[in-house]
């Protein structure tokens, strides 16, 4: 690699760096990174959220990761918790679905129904409340 190169690649790593910080972000995506979801592509689901965002130019979203959720089932899987929105998880999310959930829930705050796998019983959500 060349001195360029090198300053490339270093500004790429901080940009993917700053989407772990929690500073001024009030939205987290949470992708679930155990075996079970490496194996499902979870990868490739964590790369799709953090282009996406930086296409949107969602600067308050949080991108972490954590172990297994326990839904091995439908892995890839993702938690998202951001205010006015109850606490869901995700299933069965490639790349496509992470696009999606980026536009709809983050943006829209409506929720993407067909990979919803966990999510406050049906009375919390009438109220309006979080878990």
């Amino acid at each position: 690699m060349n001195l360029e190169e090198l300053r490339k690649l270093r500004e790429e790593q901080k940009q993917s760096l700053s989407r772990r910080n929690t500073d001024n972000k009030d939205i987290q995506i949470i992708v679930g990174m155990g075996t079970c979801g490496i194996a499902a592509g979870a990868k490739d689901t964590l790369e799709a959220f953090i282009q996406e965002l930086e296409e949107q130019e969602l600067s308050t979203v949080r991108v972490t990761q954590t172990g297994c959720m326990g839904l091995c089932y439908v892995e890839p899987t993702v938690e998202i918790v951001m205010p006015d929105m109850p606490d869901v998880i995700y299933g069965k999310v490639d790349p496509d679905v992470a696009r999606k959930i980026i536009r709809k829930h983050i943006m829209n705050k409506t929720m993407v129904n067909d990979h919803v796998f966990d999510r406050p019983a049906a009375d919390i959500v009438e109220e309006g409340g979080n878990q």
